[in-house]
């Protein structure tokens, strides 16, 4: 991928300034690309657009291909004559900066439902014709995600008034040493699907038909939703481009052991016959935790991905390249080698390093798929052998610049020791603390180093920072919204090893409208070139 010297913001849709609790893809979404457009920024960064699961990461997706529903527009619904504007009369008093995703949740769903039914009755014939065009083409990951999503809900409801029955209690012995009781409870009240019946678990065919018939208004529902995120997210993205602006996307290189991919491909990862994994992903020990990051999800078996020539992965980047311009694949580095904890493990202390799948898999995409727009992810624990890897697949890296400073004049993600324009530099990601906060909280020796570094008393860290990123030589310079509206701590989207309290950050309408932060940005931008 040949990257053009530009620059673009970083922010998720959820944070989108919306009266509904969370952000979405309406008409805050459109003004925020009016402000990318103002200020002649050419990217928009996004997180991955997946359905959340339990804590509401997106990077722990009930499904690689799905979409968020909660991002649906319910403003749009009005105009598309599937909800009255009465049917948003009533409206809870969310907080306006921060996601409260369950009673999100408990607000929207009842509305979609009423959505989809107006829909059922009363589309026209050329809605109802680009309905069955989007689930004729979605077949091959709608058909069995519906089914499992419309599953989790049903026996989430059940055992939610069934209470700790025989049924838990088998369950409950199976990972008694393995789990601790509050997660054996969160699994099996949660109805992750390991914990189902086992005909339904082990897919078998009959019960498959059978459900798909007793839940078939469930499951009609949910392609509805799917269908109307997408249709949505399109109009967004046309918008986006029509103005030269792209969207980069973002693929997790795992996926949640609770989703319909691990379900319905049991094959390509590493789980037991009741579906547990045996191993888990994670980090070693590294600058965000002593402990390293466990982060649970099944580990690819290779093997087996190898005899199917890689087909869930090339159907994997390809629809994300249907819905984004560029793709950043997270934690690249585990296509080198990966971090594998034995499932049970309490930390990820324990783990060890196996080798990964490396260029082959690139090799596959890339045959099939032609150029490979994607960014790697390459930051963590980066060995010769990532790097190698990275440059063999012609793939731009990431620059970190909170990274840079604390060290010596050697460190490699000083702007002067960046030896490549195919890289992509950031001042943070949505895993860093925002500037403000790092600064505040950063070394003497670190500070010290930033002050002589830009040669100035850096009275505003964030703007500062941003400057050096803006001049380096860098193709792609990507900023989070966070640090362009100088915002402290409290408004960091994640925090690696905490399992409460993240992605829930969202701005103000009135935060974006500062004057003052569109002369300033589209200063740096046209002064550095970009």
């Amino acid at each position: 991928m040949k990257l053009q010297r530009s620059s673009g913001v970083l922010v998720h849709p959820t944070s989108f300034p919306s009266p509904y609790g969370i952000g979405d893809l309406g008409e805050s979404a459109f003004k925020f690309i009016d402000f990318l457009q103002s200020t002649n920024q050419k990217l928009w960064q996004i997180l991955p657009l997946g359905p959340t699961s339990y804590g509401d990461s997106p990077y722990q997706s009930f499904s690689t291909f799905a979409g968020n529903t909660l991002l649906i527009s319910l403003d749009v619904l009005v105009k598309e004559g599937y909800l009255s504007s009465s049917d948003l009369d009533h409206i809870p008093n969310f907080d306006m900066q921060k996601v409260d995703y369950g009673d999100v949740i408990e607000f929207k769903k009842p509305l979609f439902k009423k959505a989809y039914d107006k829909f059922k009755g009363s589309a026209t014939s050329k809605q109802k014709k680009n309905y069955k065009n989007f689930c004729d083409k979605s077949d091959f990951w709608l058909r069995d995600y519906t089914l499992f999503i419309s599953l989790k809900q049903y026996f989430i409801k059940i055992r939610r008034f069934a209470g700790k029955n025989e049924e838990y209690n088998e369950f409950f012995s199976r990972y008694s040493k393995l789990m601790e009781q509050n997660s054996i409870d969160d699994c099996y009240f949660g109805a992750v699907w390991n914990s189902w019946p086992r005909d339904v678990k082990n897919r078998d065919e009959n019960s498959l038909e059978y459900w798909s018939k007793e839940l078939a208004y469930d499951i009609e529902l949910e392609k509805f939703l799917q269908y109307e995120f997408f249709r949505q997210w399109h109009d967004l993205k046309d918008y986006a481009n029509k103005r030269d602006i792209k969207v980069i996307g973002d693929i997790p290189i795992f996926v949640s052991p609770d989703s319909s991919d691990t379900w319905s491909h049991k094959e390509l990862f590493f789980l037991d016959k009741e579906g547990t994994p045996t191993v888990v992903a994670g980090v070693p020990p590294d600058y965000f935790s002593e402990d390293g990051q466990l982060w649970g999800n099944p580990l690819y078996d290779w093997k087996a991905n190898k005899k199917e020539n890689y087909a869930w992965w090339v159907s994997r980047v390809a629809e994300t390249l249907k819905i984004v311009d560029i793709v950043r694949i997270d934690h690249f580095r585990g296509f080198e080698s990966y971090w594998a904890v034995k499932f049970g493990e309490k930390t990820a202390k324990q783990g060890k390093w196996e080798k990964g799948v490396g260029k082959e898999l690139f090799d596959v995409l890339e045959n099939q798929l032609g150029t490979l727009n994607i960014i790697a992810e390459d930051l963590g624990v980066i060995t010769d052998e990532v790097i190698e890897l990275r440059d063999s697949c012609a793939l731009p890296g990431m620059k970190i610049l909170q990274f840079a400073f604390g060290g010596d004049s050697r460190n490699l993600y000083l702007p002067h020791n960046i030896d490549t324009t195919n890289s992509v530099i950031y001042t943070g990601t949505h895993d860093n603390d925002t500037t403000i906060g790092w600064y505040k909280t950063a070394s003497d020796k670190a500070k010290d180093q930033l002050r002589r570094y830009m040669n100035s008393p850096v009275d505003n860290p964030a703007w500062d920072l941003m400057r050096l990123a803006y001049s380096s030589t860098c193709a792609y310079c990507i900023i989070p919204l966070q640090d362009i509206m100088e915002l402290g701590e409290d408004c960091r989207m994640n925090t690696p090893g905490v399992g409460a309290g993240n992605w829930q950050f969202r701005y103000t309408a009135q935060m974006l409208e500062v004057l003052q932060i569109k002369e300033r940005l589209l200063y740096l931008t046209e002064f550095y070139n970009r």
